[in-house]
């Protein structure tokens, strides 16, 4: 499995989207705002915490820039890779 389908499956579970699957999110689609899948700010914060429990992670939100990594599933998994290298 790769990391964008580890994160696709993340949001879904995390966020409990029982409609959709790995498959519907597009991996450079915007997670928030109402072209992508819509999240919005309570989204954000549960999306942070499985990020931070899934990948072993703590996020700043100030130092990180986490508004930039949360764009898409591309630039999350961009981020997680960086992260953990």
């Amino acid at each position: 499995m790769t990391l964008e389908t580890q994160i696709k499956q993340m949001i879904i579970d995390s966020l409990g989207l029982e409609d959709i699957t790995a498959e519907d999110i597009e991996t450079d689609a915007p997670l928030f705002g109402d072209d992508g899948l819509g999240l919005d700010s309570v989204d954000a914060l549960e999306l942070g915490l499985a990020v931070q429990k899934t990948f072993k992670l703590q996020l700043d939100g100030e130092k990180d820039k986490l508004r930039e990594h949360f764009t898409s599933v591309k630039t999350l998994a961009d981020f997680v890779r960086s992260r953990q290298a």
